[in-house]
This record gives structure tokens, C-alpha cells and sequence, in this order.
């Protein structure tokens, strides 16, 4: 069996995704990958067609770990966000191929369930406590037994979570004079300042608890915005709130900095989502600084990467809370709970409902019912694409946004 066409397919049905389509010489049979890279996408098809498929054609797609290590390997040049985002495309698609061609889901060559569904979150954000605490309960009625719950600071503009944001959108909304020439639009820009935030935190899970008890867990997302001594003095004033874990408080330049946060607080904390290799989360794993690993599977190398990933997390008493919001396609959400329903140390899995358009695109995304996500037990991932129905929605120019302090210096966020 041989590899024929890899075909990158690059829609916008309300967001834009790349997909990965692997044809073989074995008629009807075929794999299916994400390679979505929000704000980048098209840095991603390049890799893809223009220096990545030429090498698979004639390879055979069971050499699973061959490819990606010669894909990772081979090219010398290793790493990053758009390299492991194509990798990890190209390996989603072979383990659908894989799985397809064994008659088998995906999980069950991995090892087979050991659970039967995925313990999944959601996000819910508010404009205010009242608001944020309503969003919680409409996630509680849905069946979640997992939020996120963040709110609006007062005086900054565009709080990460509230709103669009909240599900790492890209914005096109119109940034007054910096429209484009091409009629592609620059980023928004949200403004943002540590102190209210530092206040406004605490007093939110005060209310969530006093309003909601501890049946629901509860935790939230930093996104990267603070510097060691903030990230800890948070933490510490979390600790009666008994969140599940605080997520991604820190840059990812800055992991050793997790030490302190540990110094001065057990409130679990959550990281991964800009790690995009093993070697990225080692320090963070092997010195038990975080609880939970927070990579995207489909920026860090796909099924092949994860695995090892949750192997060393494992051995360290770390659990796997992947990355799963809107902007990475369904494939790549399948894919996250194949490996889920199948790892002895799985944590908790974001989601997100995709809309009837992306459905239509990639039918097949796992299900959830009664706070819990599954996958099909079909052969391969279960996931497929739609190609004429893509061919309706076609790219749009993205971006996300741009965060500011009040004095106009760039923040992370």
C-alpha cells in the first residue's frame, strides 16, 4: 500500500481550518487530518503541499513513526508552531488511514477504553458576576460537571473569554487605520492592566462558590498574562475556592518560573497549550510542576507526540487536559478523545458544539451527552470531510487579537 495524494484543503465555514486529506492506492481509502493553525493557516498549507507532500508520495502510511520522524527529523529545521502543526495533520490523517484499514476506532489501537467517555468542559464567561454565574449554571444545565468561568475587568476592553474571544475566535473586526490594502484586516486590540484583574479574580470565584457550592468544578484561564510573582500571590488567594486547576498563568519562555508559584501555593495548575513537543513540557513534567498538560495535539505533532507526552506525564503524576477549543477542526478534537477514553492518566477535555456549517464540512466530530464526550465505534477516527461543501465557504483573512497595556505596550494574549 502507497501513499498517492496529500491534499490540503483550506475553508472557512464561520472560522477557517486547513484539513488534510491522505489518498493511497487502495481504492475508497483515504485519512483525514487537521492542520489548523489559527491566524497562520496558510504558513501551514505551504509547509504542507509545497515541501511536505512530495515526500510522502509512495511512502507507505502504516510506517506511522518513520513519517513523523523523518518529517521532524529530517527536515534538520524542527519545531515550532506551523512545522508540528503540519506534522501532526499528516500523522492524524495516517492513524485514520491505520485505523480504516485494521477495521478497528483508533483507540482501540491504542490500547483499547479505559473509561467509557471523556470528562469534558466547557467555557462561560460574563459581563459581570451575575452574568458569569448565569453562564455557569446554563453549562451545569447542559450536563457539564466541568467550566471555565472567566469575566469582564473592569476598565479593560475585550476581556479574554468574555464574548467572542472566549473561544479563541479570530477577529476581523475593522482596527480603525490599520485597514489593509487587500482589504484583509489587521487585528483587534484589547486593552488590559494586571491590578483589577488580580482583584477581580478572587472576588469572582467568592461568588461562584457562595452562589454555586463546590459540586461543580470550577478553574480559569490566565492565558499567559502574568509574571511569576502575580501568577503565585492568584494562585495562593484561589487555594479556598478548590479549583480544579489554574491554567497557563505563565509565558512559556518563563516554565522554571513555575517553581515559584509551587513555593507559595497548592493550587493545581494547568499548562501546555503553546508547548509544541515532548522536550517543550520536560521540566515541566519531570519536576511535578503542574498537574495538568494542557497541549494541543494538533500543534504538537498529532496522536504519535501526545502519546509520548501523556507516557512521561504519567510516570509523573501529571494528567492530560488537551487543548480543544473552536479553532482546531473536528479531526483534531476526535483525535483528542481516541487518546482520552484510552490513557491511564486522563484529566478533562475541552470542547466546544461546532456549528451546522462545520458539521456539514467535517461530519463526525465526537458527541457529548451528560458531561461526557465520545467517539463512534467505527474504523479510523470517525471524522470526514466534505469537499464540495468546503469548496462553499472559501478563506478569509484572520487574525487574532492583539492585547495592550493602558500605556500602549504590547501584552501577551
Amino acid at each position: 500500500m502507497k501513499i498517492t495524494e496529500v491534499r490540503v484543503v483550506v475553508t472557512c465555514p464561520d472560522r477557517n481550518y486547513v484539513a488534510v486529506k491522505i489518498l493511497t492506492d487502495q481504492p475508497g481509502l483515504y485519512g483525514v487530518g487537521d492542520a489548523t493553525l489559527n491566524g497562520r493557516e496558510l504558513s501551514v498549507a505551504a509547509m504542507i503541499s509545497e515541501h511536505i507532500a512530495p515526500l510522502l508520495i509512495g511512502r507507505d502510511p502504516g510506517q506511522i513513526e518513520d513519517i513523523w520522524q523523518s518529517l521532524y527529523r529530517g527536515s534538520y529545521w524542527r519545531g515550532g508552531p506551523v512545522q508540528m502543526t503540519a506534522v501532526a495533520g499528516i500523522d492524524i490523517a495516517l492513524w485514520d488511514i491505520k485505523g480504516k484499514l485494521a477495521g478497528m476506532p483508533v483507540y482501540s489501537l491504542l490500547g483499547g477504553r479505559t473509561r467509557v467517555g471523556a470528562l469534558a468542559y466547557t467555557h462561560a464567561g460574563g459581563r459581570d458576576f451575575i452574568e458569569a454565574e448565569d453562564r455557569v449554571r446554563a453549562a451545569v444545565a447542559k450536563g457539564f460537571k466541568v467550566v471555565r468561568a472567566q469575566v469582564a475587568i473592569p476598565g479593560s476592553v475585550g476581556t479574554y473569554g468574555v464574548g467572542g474571544a472566549g473561544s479563541a475566535a479570530s477577529v476581523l473586526t475593522e482596527h480603525p487605520g490599520n485597514l489593509q490594502g487587500d482589504g484583509g484586516r489587521m487585528p483587534s486590540v484589547e486593552k488590559w492592566e494586571p491590578s483589577p484583574y488580580l482583584r477581580t479574580i478572587p472576588a469572582l470565584f467568592d461568588h461562584l462558590r457562595n452562589a454555586i457550592g463546590f459540586e461543580v468544578e470550577l478553574f480559569h484561564d490566565v492565558h499567559e498574562r502574568l509574571t511569576p510573582i502575580q501568577a503565585a500571590r492568584l494562585a495562593r488567594e484561589l487555594e479556598p475556592h478548590r479549583i480544579l486547576f489554574l491554567e497557563d498563568p505563565l509565558r512559556p519562555e518563563y516554565l522554571e518560573s513555575f517553581r515559584l508559584i509551587r513555593q507559595h501555593s497548592v493550587t493545581p495548575l494547568g499548562m501546555g497549550e503553546l508547548l509544541h513537543s515532548r522536550w517543550d513540557c520536560l521540566p515541566l513534567l519531570t519536576e511535578q510542576l503542574i498537574d495538568y498538560i494542557r497541549c494541543d495535539i494538533g500543534h504538537a505533532g498529532g496522536i504519535t507526540e501526545a502519546r509520548k507526552i501523556a507516557a512521561v506525564a504519567e510516570t509523573f503524576h501529571v494528567q492530560t487536559a488537551w487543548h480543544g477549543p473552536g479553532d482546531i477542526g473536528p479531526a483534531t478534537h476526535a483525535a483528542n478523545v481516541h487518546i482520552d477514553i484510552s490513557l491511564p492518566n486522563f484529566g478533562v477535555q475541552e470542547m466546544v458544539f461546532f456549528s451546522d456549517a462545520v458539521n456539514e464540512v467535517f461530519p463526525g466530530a465526537p458527541t457529548f451527552r451528560d458531561g461526557y464526550l465520545n467517539v463512534a465505534d467505527t474504523p479510523g477516527l470517525g471524522n470526514d470531510i466534505n469537499e464540495e461543501a468546503a469548496k462553499k465557504y472559501p478563506y478569509q483573512r484572520a487574525y487574532l487579537p492583539v492585547t495592550r497595556r493602558a500605556d500602549g505596550s504590547v501584552l501577551d494574549w
